[in-house]
């Protein structure tokens, strides 16, 4: 049975919802990612110039930005989740905590740059 430090180490409501919500958008985004980048282009596939062209305009350069965040924010908090149900110990805990922090921040911003870098070829 786990004190009330261990639970409150664990996943608590707020990163629940989090999982919860960014599980939702990702439904939603990636169901517009798919209709607009493999339904709508003859091929099934958008060349390098489609791409560039695709970018050009600000809500989709928003939308592909959130559609990131949300990925990164629920595959790691579903990580998370998994190794939670392992049960470690508070100090191993923190370090899974910081770990996944450091992806996460490191995998958004190397995303957002290639995004970015991505849209401004156009």
């Amino acid at each position: 049975m786990m004190n009330s430090k261990q639970m409150a180490m664990g996943e608590g409501g707020g990163l629940w919802l989090l999982k919860a919500f960014s599980g939702a958008l990702l439904v939603i985004i990636l169901a517009i990612h798919l209709v607009v980048n493999h339904l709508v282009y003859e091929s099934g596939v958008m060349s390098w110039q489609d791409v560039v062209i695709y970018y050009q305009n600000p809500i989709i350069v928003i939308l592909e930005a959130v559609f990131l965040v949300s990925v990164v924010a629920h595959a790691l908090l579903g990580l998370r989740g998994i190794l939670l149900d392992l049960q470690p110990s508070n100090a191993i805990l923190v370090w899974i905590n910081r770990l996944s922090l450091a992806i996460g921040i490191v995998a958004v911003l190397y995303g957002l740059w290639l995004l970015l870098t991505v849209a401004s070829f156009g």
